[in-house]
């Protein structure tokens, strides 16, 4: 099987590729569901969140509440760090068994994982390829504003905190650029697929 690696910076359109990844027949997991899965009442991370962070956290149905806990951690590195590593262990081992067992089931397919930080976390080198998507600063910053209801500083704020895409470049093996209008960033997926399919090496120079 061929493990994928499908990663970006923010607002660049990852879960758009991954969605046509996965409408071409791909096996796709998305880190982020993985990451509120683990965090639901009885998942990994669960039980050692509350008790680090306190019954503040939790919601009247005894969930935790993401806003509350995000409130807590966000401008806090140390806190955020404590959370994270409850949750990225936890996450990384739910990928692995969704990856061993789609293997099991299908071992020519081709498995996808979405993921922000997969290069930051180090998880790309368990990882046969690595997609990038890219975009302009100028649309990233636009596609932010529009999605997420965000002032310019505030994405601003979240793509400074992130790995810059140019230095993203130089793990990827294939580059998506999402400048364009949706059709062309689909055109751009079918190449890749097809690609993929053929397990060539890379789009590098």
């Amino acid at each position: 099987m061929l493990k994928v690696g499908l990663t970006g910076g923010y607002a660049t359109g990852k879960t758009l590729v991954a969605h046509q990844l996965e409408r071409l027949g791909c096996f796709v997991i998305y880190a982020d569901a993985l990451g509120h899965a683990v965090l639901e009442p009885g998942g990994a991370a669960f039980g050692s969140t509350v008790e680090a962070f306190g019954p503040e956290i939790l919601s009247a149905d005894g969930s935790i509440d993401r806003k509350k806990l995000a409130s807590v951690v966000f401008h806090s590195p140390a806190l955020l760090e404590q959370l994270t590593g409850f949750v990225h262990p936890a996450v990384f081992q739910l990928e692995s068994q969704l990856l061993a067992s789609h293997e099991a089931e299908n071992p020519g397919g081709i498995a996808v994982l979405e993921a922000a930080i997969l290069i930051e976390t180090g998880r790309y080198k368990d990882f046969d390829r690595i997609v990038l998507t890219a975009c302009d600063p100028e649309t990233q910053i636009a596609r932010g504003m529009k999605r997420d209801g965000l002032s310019r500083e505030q994405v601003l704020e979240r793509i400074a905190n992130q790995m810059p895409l140019d230095e993203k470049k130089k793990y990827a093996h294939y580059v998506i650029s999402t400048d364009g209008p949706k059709e062309a960033t689909v055109t751009q997926v079918q190449q890749l697929y097809r690609r993929l399919q053929s397990r060539e090496e890379s789009d590098r120079a």
